[in-house]
């Protein structure tokens, strides 16, 4: 029987676990529709982000200060793309689209992902991971559809979905060119895309307090902010980018479609949602689709 390498399975819950926090972060969207205005909170969720890790990661920033002068450029592209810009779109997108659009749309990622790898790095898609990536999709659009796939046929691109594919394309190439990182701690790479991603994020708080749509924190929006500042802006980063270094952004990116049905499984638990049989099908599909899209090296 052949075994799992200890570090791919290290990989694999690195990247379980980021998945669980970014389905997370989807749920807290929703305590802060009224309590914290988006643009805001991503740059709040930014700048705390960037305090913490800051402090944490001080040793390794003194050590690498040399490098990330070197590679301040790609430094700031990383962080203000992969991480200011998505989060940004992705919360405008939603002012235009359906969450059904947004979950679907959102479930092409890896598609992304192997497109961008093969034009900048001629990395190719393996047939398992190529399976394995159409099994998740089957399972994340049975959980967007609520089990109805035909209903897709009734969907209109709108601007809210070209938004979403935009967004889907600048975290894909994060994604991509993580692969690209300049030797240095993970902390300090985090670091200096976190506070990279505080600076891009500044010009869209900046509007919607200037048009009049801001809206500041409560107690509930500060108790969101402060959980997406510490669980998906710096763990989920910190694991994601980890787990990706581990197995390549092909193999990992599959563990993209996983977020909807860990969405779906929040949403019953902390927002009172009904769990139907399609919600089972669809996590089937998913976590096979994962488990076959790394079964050329187990």
């Amino acid at each position: 029987m052949s075994q799992v390498n200890p570090s791919s399975a290290a990989a694999y819950g690195l990247l379980t676990a980021t998945a669980l926090m970014w389905a997370g972060n989807a749920i807290a969207g929703k305590f802060a529709v009224g309590h914290v205005s988006p643009f805001l909170l991503t740059s709040l969720r930014w700048t705390i982000a960037t305090a913490i890790l800051a402090v944490w990661a001080w040793p390794h920033l003194r050590r690498d200060r040399a490098a990330m002068r070197r590679h301040a450029g790609y430094l700031f592209a990383m962080g203000a793309l992969g991480l200011a810009v998505f989060n940004d779109m992705f919360y405008l997108a939603l002012n235009y689209t359906s969450a059904i659009n947004v979950a679907i749309l959102q479930s092409s990622m890896p598609l992304a992902v192997f497109l961008l790898n093969f034009a900048f790095h001629a990395i190719r898609a393996t047939p398992m991971q190529i399976g394995g990536f159409t099994l998740t999709l089957i399972g994340v659009v049975l959980t967007a559809t609520r089990g109805d796939p035909w209903a897709l046929g009734h969907m209109n691109l709108n601007f809210g979905d070209i938004l979403m594919v935009i967004a889907i394309s600048i975290y894909g190439a994060y994604s991509v060119w993580l692969a690209k990182k300049p030797q240095m701690h993970w902390l300090s790479f985090l670091t200096a895309a976190s506070l990279s991603a505080t600076i891009a994020s500044l010009p869209f708080a900046a509007w919607e307090i200037a048009a009049g749509r801001v809206i500041y924190p409560d107690l509930q929006g500060w108790e969101v902010t402060l959980f997406t500042a510490i669980g998906p802006a710096i763990l989920a980063q910190l694991f994601w980018a980890r787990g990706l270094e581990i197995i390549g952004s092909n193999r990992g990116g599959v563990f993209i479609n996983v977020v909807p049905i860990f969405a779906a499984v929040l949403a019953v638990v902390l927002l009172g949602e009904t769990f139907h049989a399609y919600h089972g099908v669809a996590m089937a599909l998913v976590f096979a689709g994962v488990w076959l899209s790394q079964r050329h090296t187990l």
